[in-house]
């Protein structure tokens, strides 16, 4: 849960260089890169908690953290604020990660478990046992990716040009493909097709897109080299961290003080006004976590520029999700041997599909639906009571608004229970007896846990631009002077990557004349 060491709206201070809306992961790891800068930095959060989607909380009984959003770290994992510790959370500031083996496990219909190691010989032996021929090509596929594919793959994360040569455009070909047709291509047994298919849904993307075709590499390999990268203490432990950094290098985190204006001179954007009418000044500039679909008309004293209008315009939610939280006696088992995992994947090609189309005509699927299964205390026994106990939780994906005027409130108990029941076929652990207290969130409960979940999406929507599909709004600027973005609605997009903070700050840093090389490295 989270530490206390942040502030009340009543403590906000008049005025500082930079205002930092929202206190999520990437407005914090946005604020932390300008604070060790040298720069004043406030970071002013609506919650009572900070951490946006990487909170912890107890969510059903006392002394069981769950995570309420996101809980496995692997993207954040390659990028340099952690690779190469540039802020120092991991020597310095107490961040600490469990990369787990297995990374994932996936139980068949017939009784057995496909398991995915954070070791390519292991995990294509494991393959192997329903194909050699797709083994080989597994190798392969993650042999293409490490040797140059990554490092493209790399560049376009941290929004930097890709040089003109045969891997960036190898990297651009396979960019516009779909997951779908990369994997249906590539590999011919069901039970790989199906675990291909089901880590390619990882980011809540539909696989059948174009612009998916390099997360079955991406996602395979960040699996094999990190597993399902567990924060000791739960999410939260990286936004606490990150604001210990921001406090060390004299900057301030507000909780419990909604922005609800951006107070520009007419042209340029001169602060924020938060609920109750308190202002706080920003002599060099405002970085926007909040959301681009409702972050222009919080503009005060201009119009909107064209930018944020087409940003809010080409906006939708995409994807919106579901999740089950329990309280747990004890960790689950899978399969005949009741292997421990913190992370447990169901759901074949067909019944991807199938949940897909369902999805899109307003009804959720309990057949063989795409499901995520996180049981993290059996990496991770800080997160469950001293007398025992386990956190479990599934998400997978459920339109916001049911066909024929249902309604979720009398529907997300039934789902729940019945996605539950699923995963019961497959695991030990998970009786009626073994589960002390549990709760279901639909999509309308997702969006009212954190007004960024706009439409039940917690990864930041999608963008329709020139009849493409993107993940995050292409630009960490805006036509406003001073105003800057970050968040999950800008490029790469959701998911815990730190990128979309870390690429802002870059951009800041270089707006106002400093230089981004004093606190991060030129990647």
């Amino acid at each position: 849960m989270a530490q206390d060491n942040t502030l009340t709206a009543t403590a906000l201070p008049e005025e500082a260089e930079v205002v930092v809306i929202g206190a999520g992961h990437n407005s914090l790891v946005a604020a932390a890169y300008l604070a060790r800068a040298g720069l004043e930095v406030v970071v002013v959060e609506a919650n009572a908690q900070p951490g946006g989607n990487t909170r912890t909380e107890e969510l059903t009984l006392p002394g069981f953290a769950h995570d309420s959003c996101s809980s496995a770290h692997v993207l954040i994992q390659n990028n340099p604020l952690i690779r190469d510790d540039e802020l120092g959370l991991l020597a310095e500031y107490g961040l600490e990660y469990l990369a787990t083996d297995p990374a994932v496990v996936l139980p068949q219909p017939d009784g057995e478990v496909l398991v995915m190691h954070r070791d390519l010989e292991a995990t294509a032996a494991e393959l192997a046992r329903w194909s050699s021929e797709d083994a080989r090509t597994f190798e392969q596929l993650i042999g293409e990716w490490r040797g140059g594919l990554a490092a493209a793959h790399g560049r376009w994360s941290s929004h930097l040009p890709q040089p003109d040569d045969a891997t960036s455009r190898r990297y651009r070909e396979l960019r516009s493909r779909s997951a779908w047709d990369v994997v249906h291509e590539r590999f011919t047994h069901p039970v790989v097709r199906s675990f291909m298919l089901w880590l390619a849904m990882a980011t809540i993307q539909d696989p059948r897109r174009a612009g998916t075709g390099f997360l079955p590499s991406s996602l395979a390999a960040g699996r094999l080299d990190f597993g399902w990268t567990t924060p000791v203490g739960g999410s939260q432990a990286l936004p606490d961290a990150l604001i210990r950094i921001i406090e060390k290098h004299g900057g301030q985190v507000v909780c419990g003080a909604p922005v609800v204006g951006l107070v520009t001179d007419g042209s340029r954007v001169r602060g924020v006004r938060v609920a109750g009418g308190t202002e706080v000044r920003a002599r060099r500039a405002v970085v926007a976590g909040g959301h681009l679909a409702t972050l222009p008309s919080m503009l005060e004293g201009r119009a909107p520029t064209a930018d944020l209008e087409r940003a809010r315009d080409s906006w939708r939610p995409g994807l919106s999700v579901l999740a089950v939280h329990a309280a747990l006696r004890g960790d689950l088992g899978f399969g005949p041997n009741g292997l421990p995992s913190a992370a447990a994947g169901l759901g074949t090609a067909d019944g991807i599909v199938r949940h897909l189309d369902r999805f899109a005509a307003g009804d959720w699927d309990a057949e063989d639906p795409w499901l995520l299964v996180v049981n993290q205390t059996a990496v991770d026994p800080t997160r469950r009571p001293v007398d025992g106990g386990g956190t479990f939780k599934i998400l997978t994906i459920a339109p916001y608004e049911l066909s024929g005027g249902r309604s979720w409130e009398s529907e997300k108990d039934e789902y729940g229970a019945r996605i539950v029941d699923l995963v019961r076929r497959h695991a030990t652990g998970l009786e009626v007896d073994d589960i002390l207290a549990m709760r279901t969130e639909s999509p309308l409960d997702v969006a009212a846990h954190n007004p960024q979940n706009l439409g039940g999406s917690c990864h930041g929507g999608e963008f329709q631009l020139d009849g493409e599909v993107v993940a995050g709004w292409q630009r960490y600027d805006t036509d406003v002077p001073g105003l800057f973005l970050t968040g999950a609605c800008v490029h790469p997009g959701g998911s815990v990557s730190g990128r979309p903070g870390r690429n802002a700050a870059r951009t800041v840093l270089t707006s106002l004349g400093l230089d981004p090389l004093d606190v991060m490295g030129p990647s």
